[in-house]
């Protein structure tokens, strides 16, 4: 049976150019959380596509039967799509997001990566690291700083996905120093859902030769939606401007 899609929260591609972006939503979150960047980005003549991720958008319990390689695997697929229909991909990851996005850089031919409040760990999670109940977990509102934003996500998560959340976390941090593409990060001051040291450790340990490091002054942790997207998007196409540049490939949005 097919699950039933959240209405707003259904994946959003958008053909344009050659210069694909691939963008990754979060633990809990769905397509909708990067809707305003892929339309900026559609806008700009850009080809888009922003996938969502097994188990989210639907149900809890769908989401509990899924595991950490079914989100990888939504995000492979998203890159293959891109890859046939575009000469460059950059991938955009916000969160659990940006740890799918390291996973795929590692072992592919991604053009350049840009990771927003990278989640290599969760602190409000920790405690249901060993625990075996409650079944589900009840969550707050979105961290979020604008309070007219509002994000489709679940009023509750299971516990087992907050297990697979986990294991993805761990994984990812091996391979961080396997990534070479060229590597933008944003990181909130005030991101109440994961460290900044999360995002300082993949600035010093990924390969890449082009690795930039920006702070957001004016958002919570999911920034894609918040007061800083604008500022997220121009420094993305500058940043792929950038990296396009060092190929000899001069970008025309």
């Amino acid at each position: 049976m097919i699950p039933k899609v959240i209405p707003g929260a259904e994946p959003i591609f958008i053909k344009g150019n050659s210069i694909g972006f691939l963008l990754a939503h979060g633990f809990n979150g769905t397509p909708q959380s990067m809707e305003g960047l892929s339309r900026k980005f559609a806008e700009a003549g850009f080809t888009v596509y922003a996938p969502r991720m097994k188990g989210h958008g639907t149900s809890p319990a769908d989401l509990e039967a899924c595991t950490s390689s079914d989100w990888l695997r939504s995000l492979e697929e998203g890159f293959t799509l891109l890859k046939k229909a575009c000469d460059k991909v950059f991938i955009v990851g916000q969160s659990m997001g940006s740890a799918l996005t390291i996973q795929l850089a590692s072992r592919s031919d991604a053009d350049g990566i840009i990771l927003i409040n990278t989640a290599l760990e969760v602190p409000g999670y920790e405690k249901y690291k060993n625990e075996s109940s409650p079944r589900f977990i009840q969550e707050g509102r979105p961290d979020i700083k604008n309070p007219d934003v509002k994000e489709i996500a679940y009023s509750e998560v299971p516990l087992t996905a907050v297990h697979e959340l986990f294991s993805l976390m761990k994984t990812t941090r091996p391979v961080i120093k396997d990534v070479t593409c060229p590597v933008l990060l944003f990181h909130s001051a005030e991101d109440h859902v994961v460290p900044q040291s999360c995002s300082d450790y993949i600035y010093e340990t990924v390969s890449s030769s082009l690795k930039e490091y920006i702070h957001l002054n004016h958002s919570y942790h999911v920034a894609s939606m918040d007061y800083d997207q604008q500022l997220i998007y121009d420094e993305t196409v500058l940043f792929a401007t950038r990296a396009l540049a060092n190929d000899g490939i001069i970008l025309q949005a």
